[in-house]
């Protein structure tokens, strides 16, 4: 895959991801004992850090406190190769957090999101990086960002044709997104997610098209993915089999890979989805919400 010169602009969460894993089943309102790891985190950096990875060009617009937490996550961040000149960087705030409480099988038992300065990235404070998006190849949003920072994000995207592609991040924000959605390239979620909109997928699909979504991708775990389009039967590619360390990260991982891919062509869905799955499957191998062996020949060898 050629390297585009323009390049991938990512908006939303940026913060430290703490995870906890069981070292045995829960006991509700009890001391557990545990394992501790923490890592940068938040949806859209870590797709960001993945695309770096690829050896793709990346900015990211997000926002970190002066902590010590911020100037790791910048730090971090640039030495996987991303931009952070948009980053903005808030006096006298703590840098947001996610803690994921994981069971012994690595699977997520609760998580809790301590994020009020992704709040920040609203339409005015988004105008500094107006001409970031302008020069980009590809827009990638995901769902922390507030309600009101959506219309100029698809204003945008109308305008220009530039393609934007919404990642969401829980089933509680999925009210974060406006009722139209016009000039939405994409949009990936999960079954959860997508069960919020409504309960039956099919309907799911037919408001999210209704509202101006113009392809809407599930991920469906170790099922696979469904991509719904107007006019077409759902599309399905399974999954490839492999033993989960951890899941944290892996969908950021899926929607790191649809993007690459998309950079080739944005209507190519097959490769994209091929792609998508094969980093996932990659991401939970690791306990790092990002693998740390990752690098550009994983492109090559696809």
């Amino acid at each position: 895959m050629n390297t585009p010169a323009a390049p991938i602009v990512c908006i939303g969460g940026l913060n430290i991801d703490r995870k906890l894993r069981l070292l045995a089943r829960a006991l509700p309102a009890s001391s557990n004992p545990c394992e501790s790891h923490e890592t940068p985190g938040g949806v859209v950096r870590n797709v960001a850090e993945n695309l770096a990875r690829l050896g793709l060009p990346v900015a990211l617009v997000a926002a970190v406190g002066d902590d010590a937490g911020g100037r790791m996550l910048l730090e971090q961040a640039a030495q996987v190769g991303i931009d952070t000149r948009a980053v903005i960087r808030l006096r006298r705030h703590a840098s947001d957090s996610y803690t994921a409480v994981l069971a012994a099988d690595g699977n997520l038992e609760l998580g809790l999101a301590a994020m009020p300065l992704v709040e920040s990235l609203n339409p005015w404070a988004l105008e500094a990086s107006k001409a970031l998006r302008a020069s980009a190849a590809l827009v990638v949003a995901d769902g922390n960002l507030p309600t009101d920072a959506w219309p100029l994000l698809l204003a945008e995207a109308r305008g220009s044709g530039r393609p934007l592609v919404c990642v969401a991040v829980s089933e509680a924000k999925m009210e974060r997104l406006p009722e139209r959605l016009d000039g939405l390239h994409l949009l990936i979620l999960n079954a959860g997610e997508l069960s919020t909109v409504a309960a039956e997928p099919a309907a799911a699909f037919a408001a999210l098209h209704a509202r101006g979504v113009a392809r809407v991708l599930v991920s469906e775990g170790a099922r696979g993915l469904l991509l719904s389009e107007p006019g077409r039967e759902p599309r399905h590619w399974p999954a490839p089999e492999v033993d989960v360390v951890d899941v944290t990260g892996a969908g950021d991982a899926l929607s790191a890979g649809i993007c690459a891919a998309l950079l080739r062509d944005r209507d190519d869905f097959d490769a994209a989805a091929r792609l998508g799955l094969d980093l996932a499957a990659l991401t939970l191998q690791t306990e790092d919400s990002v693998h740390p062996d990752l690098d550009p020949s994983f492109l090559k060898e696809r």
